[in-house]
């Protein structure tokens, strides 16, 4: 019991067809933490480049509102005719700003999982309806690390503002002895570098916040072993089912072999248990190679073929089991072999001539071949 209890303990790492399902369904790691911070730097430093163009927008519109004439200060429509001027004033500088915003918003929040898009993460699901496992939820380690997250973020942006306030205090209070619009541009000046410093002081949150989410992540996605042997028989598919598989890729590769044997010139036997098709044609190959091989009943097919199609029967079972274990299909037989197999290959040419035309008939194939002791079997 004990052991199928810790059978059934995620401990194992998630497989890859584990991740690109979770993937599917629009579960990656994510940092909200990392797409805030992207934001906000990116916001001081938009501020940074635009804020120069944003005040100088600011002191012309300033002057022009509080320079009116006579006229203007009695005509009805002349605040109309001065918003024009306010939107050329500040619209390239805002929209600077705002894209500046909008590519960092995007860009922090892809950084961590990428580019996902799932129709499966908007379809409704029972188990977040449900009230107890929100109370679950609510109560949970998830909602735990949020909260400590939450405490944390503002207790490091809360004494990174006061110690900000206590270094810039006296140049703070020194605005109000400024003149126009020199303590304008003063201020502007104040307000970026802290608000720099400020936003700055997330990255520690960041920092802390990426590493767990993957982690995090990573442990969610974690398997039980039944896990993983469930997922590989799905994939793979069941051993009775590969067997079955591997069986019939064997019978055709066999058939195949089976078909090549009509064009062998030689068929090297045991004579009982081993059978080798060889053929030399100088055209394919530099040397003899083999077209079938088998033993006991496949040795039996290949002697049957070859008896239909008056192919040449040699018994040299030295030879014949050398060749079986040292050479495969459509290979040519090892340079040591070249000897004991030039000396069947010439006794079964000179066979075909004296049984065609007559004469003298050929000298039997010796009965022990030249065969180096690494080869035989």
């Amino acid at each position: 019991m004990a052991e199928n209890d810790s059978s059934q303990e995620k401990t194992e790492e998630a497989t890859p067809r584990r991740r690109e399902q979770s993937r599917e369904k629009g579960q990656v790691a994510r940092s909200k933490e990392l797409g805030t911070s992207a934001v906000l730097m990116a916001a001081a430093v938009g501020f940074a480049m635009t804020g120069p163009s944003i005040a100088k927008a600011l002191y012309n519109i300033m002057e022009m509102l509080f320079t009116l004439d006579r006229t203007q200060i009695f005509d009805t429509n002349a605040l109309f005719l001065i918003w024009p001027v306010i939107g050329q004033q500040l619209a390239f500088p805002m929209l600077s700003f705002i894209a500046i915003l909008t590519l960092m918003a995007f860009l922090g929040n892809i950084v961590l999982g990428g580019i996902t898009f799932s129709t499966k993460a908007f379809m409704p699901k029972t188990d977040k309806m449900n009230p107890i496992n929100g109370f679950k939820r609510m109560f949970g380690v998830q909602a735990l690390v949020e909260l400590t997250k939450g405490i944390a973020k503002f207790s490091v942006v809360a004494l990174s503002a006061y110690f900000l306030l206590s270094y810039y205090f006296n140049d703070i209070l020194a605005l109000s002895r400024d003149h126009l619009p020199g303590n304008v541009y003063h201020a502007l000046d104040l307000l970026i570098w802290m608000f720099i410093i400020l936003c700055s002081s997330t990255i520690i949150i960041v920092v802390i916040d990426v590493p767990f989410q993957i982690w995090n992540h990573n442990k969610q996605l974690k398997m039980t072993k039944q896990e993983i042997k469930d997922e590989y028989k799905d994939t793979e598919g069941k051993p009775e089912v590969k067997g079955k598989v591997r069986q019939m890729q064997r019978e055709m590769a066999q058939r195949r072999m089976m078909g090549e044997v009509p064009n062998a010139d030689v068929i090297v036997v045991n004579p009982d248990h081993y059978a080798v098709a060889v053929k030399y044609d100088a055209m394919k190959a530099t040397a003899p190679f083999v077209l079938a091989k088998g033993v006991d009943e496949v040795a039996f097919k290949i002697r049957e073929i070859a008896r239909e199609h008056e192919i040449a029967i040699v018994s040299a079972p030295p030879l014949a089991r050398a060749i079986y274990h040292t050479t495969k299909i459509d290979q040519e037989i090892p340079e040591g072999l070249f000897t004991a197999v030039a000396q069947v290959l010439a006794y079964v040419f000179q066979l075909r001539q004296f049984q065609k035309h007559g004469g003298k008939r050929p000298n039997p194939i010796p009965s022990e071949q030249p065969i180096p002791d690494e080869l035989k079997h």
